[in-house]
């Protein structure tokens, strides 16, 4: 069996972000970037399917040239090779566009079954691992929280809030996005990271996967602008006077200003 990850890099969540000088994205100039953490819990749930069934775990990313950083961290963890798509012609992709070329080597390289992270930490935008289902028809189940696989069928349990769990059987092949406590990601060994150096890592150009009218900034059917950061929050008050006094305009403030009574 063939066993996908969807990989994708996202700043650290401590570095300080900066809006770029026309306000189309972050400057990513002076940024940390690390395996979006939900990624992780996908890349350990295809190496314990892969080492249960004998299969190969590929690595699958679309971004800068960084990108290679990512994938070399999940190489080091277990994976056996990475598929990177870098080349400038995806730059600028929305999430139709990264979701066609990630679904389009899924089935070059003949893949069975595909894991991502529920969502990622910078955009938030949870749509490229439902939109490869559905490019590759096949069934998607998202934010599952258990997996058992048993021959072609996979029984998931996903939770769906107030206090509901989902339990839902799916037919192979298929995509499954995965929550945080679906499993405990593995650190990546000294071993693991000298051997990463060395896998193999395979590129596709949109030509290669015939995507020229679908990828790249020019084809992009969403467009973000205005970015910009968050007001600085409001100083705190030091109220003065007596205690009985400081008690009634916190009460008057809590009512009147932040509204809680």
């Amino acid at each position: 069996m063939k066993i996908g990850v969807l990989l994708k890099q996202v700043p650290d969540t401590e570095t300080r972000i900066k809006i770029n000088g026309d306000a189309s994205g972050i400057d990513g100039g002076d940024i940390k970037w690390i395996v979006n953490p939900y990624d992780e819990y996908a890349i350990e749930q295809a190496l314990q399917v892969g080492a249960a069934t004998g299969g190969e775990v590929v690595i699958l990313s679309l971004g800068s040239a960084k990108t290679l950083d990512a994938a070399r961290t999940a190489l080091a963890m277990g994976a056996a090779r990475a598929v990177i798509l870098d080349d400038d012609g995806f730059a600028g992709s929305d999430s139709l566009g990264v979701a066609a070329a990630l679904a389009k080597v899924a089935q070059e390289e003949g893949l069975e079954l595909l894991f991502a992270g529920k969502q990622a930490i910078d955009d938030d935008a949870v749509q490229v691992p439902q939109i490869v289902a559905t490019k590759l028809g096949w069934p998607c189940a998202t934010a599952i929280s258990t997996y058992a696989q048993d021959g072609d069928s996979v029984v998931v349990k996903r939770v769906v809030g107030g206090g509901v769990t989902e339990v839902i059987k799916v037919a192979l092949p298929a995509v499954f996005t995965c929550d945080k406590g679906l499993n405990t990601p593995r650190y990546a060994s000294l071993p693991g990271i000298m051997k990463a150096k060395s896998k193999p890592v395979k590129r596709y150009s949109p030509a290669d996967l015939g995507l020229e009218d679908e990828v790249g900034a020019d084809n992009a059917k969403v467009v973000l602008s205005g970015f910009q950061l968050p007001p600085g929050r409001a100083p705190g008050r030091i109220l003065q006077g007596e205690l009985a006094d400081q008690v009634k305009e916190l009460v008057g403030l809590l009512r009147t200003e932040a509204k809680v009574l």
